[in-house]
C-alpha cells in the first residue's frame, strides 16, 4: 500500500535537505551574502507554510507544518555533523556567513537535538495522524522542547558574544516563535485521552494521603531536590558571593561562565520559570484534582529534556573553550547530577500519562468528557 501521503512527504522533505544545501553553496558565488542567506534554510518553512496554507484544509495544516519542519530538522542534522567533522561541503558557507553562532557548542547540540529527536517526533506524529490516533501527548512534549530551544538560542544570541555578528538572517528565526504559539493552541484544543472512571473511583483514589502513594512521595522528594539545585545554580550565575557558589562555578561547572551566554540564559530561565513550576508540581501531587498537570507535565518534560541535553553536551564539547569545559575530575558527578535533573520531569510526565486518576476533576461534566479519544 506504500507510505501514507504525509509520511512520504516527510521522508522526501528530509532527503531534499542534502541537494538544497549543495545548491545554496553553489549559489553563493553568484548571489550577494544577504540574498543567499535570505534564500537559506530558515526561510523554507515560511515560504512552504505560506503556500500550503492556501491549498490545504485546516485539518491538514498541522501535519503539513510538521512535514516542512522535518526538512529543517534534516538541515540541522547536516549542520551539526559537518561542524563535528563527520561530513563536509554542505553547510559551511551558510553557517560561516549567515549564522556563525551555530558553530558554538550550544548551536551544534541544538542542531543534533532538532535533527534527531524533533525529526523522530515529527515522523511519529505524522504516522499517528495518518492512522487517526491521538498525537496530543507527543505534540505537547515537542512543544515544550521547541519553545525551550528557541528561547535560549535567541536570547543567548542577543546578549552573548555573538550579538555583534547578528545579521539579517537572524530575523528569519523569529517565525519559530509564532509556530509554537499556533501549534500549541491547536494541540491544547484537541480532546485529552483519559480513562473512563466513575466519580466513586476518582474519589477513592483522591482520598489517599501522600504516604499511601509511594510513587508520588518519591516524586515530591525528587522535585524538591530539583528545586533546590535550580535555585542554587540560579544564584551561581547571578554572581552570588558565597564560597560554595564561587567554588561551584570554577571547579564544577565553569561552562556557566562562558561568554556565549547560553548557559547563563538557561539557568535564569530555570530560576524564574522552572523553579515556580516545580513548586506548582509539588502542590499538584499533594492536592487532588489539578487536571492542568496532565498537559503541562508533558510540556515541562520536553523543555527540560532539550535544555539538559544541550547544556550537558555543550559543557563537554570540544568546541567550548578549554577554560569553560567541565574538568575531568568532576565528570561523573556532573553527568549524574544533570542526567538525574533531566530524568525527574520525565518520571512526572509518565506518572501523569499512566495513572491520571488523582489529577482528574470530580465534576459530572468533566467525567462525561472522560472518554478515550482516538
Amino acid at each position: 500500500e506504500g507510505l501514507p501521503p504525509f509520511e512520504a512527504k516527510a521522508g522526501v522533505s528530509a532527503c531534499c535537505a542534502h541537494p538544497f544545501l549543495l545548491l545554496l553553496v553553489q549559489s553563493w558565488a553568484v548571489l550577494t551574502p544577504c540574498s543567499a542567506v535570505s534564500a537559506g534554510a530558515p526561510s523554507t518553512p515560511i515560504l512552504s507554510i505560506g503556500h500550503w496554507g492556501h491549498t490545504l484544509s485546516p485539518s491538514l495544516l498541522l501535519p503539513a507544518v510538521f512535514v516542512v519542519l522535518s526538512f529543517v530538522s534534516a538541515v540541522d542534522l547536516i549542520i551539526s555533523l559537518e561542524e563535528d567533522g563527520f561530513i563536509s561541503g554542505f553547510a559551511e558557507v551558510y553557517v560561516r556567513e549567515g549564522e556563525p553562532y551555530l558553530r558554538t557548542a550550544h548551536g551544534i547540540m541544538i542542531c543534533y537535538w532538532d535533527g534527531i529527536v524533533h525529526y523522530g517526533l515529527y515522523l511519529a506524529m505524522i504516522k499517528a495522524m495518518s492512522q487517526r490516533k491521538s498525537y496530543r501527548s507527543l505534540g505537547l512534549f515537542w512543544l515544550g522542547s521547541l519553545v525551550m530551544s528557541i528561547l535560549v538560542f535567541l536570547l543567548g544570541n542577543l546578549i552573548g558574544k555573538y550579538s555583534s555578528d547578528i545579521s539579517t538572517s537572524f530575523l528569519l528565526n523569529l517565525p519559530y516563535i509564532l509556530i509554537p504559539i499556533w501549534a500549541g493552541t491547536r494541540l491544547f484544543q484537541q480532546p485529552r485521552t483519559v480513562p473512563c472512571l466513575t466519580a466513586e473511583q476518582i474519589e477513592q483514589e483522591q482520598r489517599r494521603w501522600l504516604h499511601q502513594r509511594p510513587h508520588d512521595l518519591v516524586l515530591v522528594l525528587v522535585l524538591l531536590l530539583m528545586a533546590s539545585f535550580t535555585f542554587f545554580r540560579g544564584m551561581v550565575v547571578l554572581d552570588c558571593p558565597a564560597d560554595s557558589c564561587f567554588e561551584y562555578i570554577y571547579q564544577h561547572e565553569p561552562y556557566l561562565r562562558d561568554p556565549v551566554a547560553y548557559p547563563k540564559v538557561q539557568m535564569l530561565i530555570y530560576l524564574f520559570y522552572v523553579l515556580p513550576f516545580l513548586c506548582l508540581c509539588i502542590y499538584a501531587l499533594l492536592r487532588p484534582g489539578c487536571s492542568w498537570l496532565l498537559d503541562w507535565s508533558l510540556v515541562f518534560a520536553g523543555a527540560i529534556a532539550q535544555a539538559q541535553f544541550s547544556h550537558l553536551g555543550s559543557s563537554l564539547h570540544t568546541r567550548t573553550p578549554f577554560p569553560y569545559q567541565t574538568p575531568e575530575d568532576v565528570w561523573w558527578s556532573f553527568l549524574i547530577t544533570n542526567v538525574l535533573y533531566a530524568l525527574g520531569p520525565q518520571l512526572l510526565a509518565l506518572r501523569c500519562l499512566h495513572s491520571p486518576t488523582f489529577f482528574l476533576p470530580t465534576s459530572s461534566s468533566s467525567l462525561q468528557g472522560g472518554k478515550k479519544h482516538q
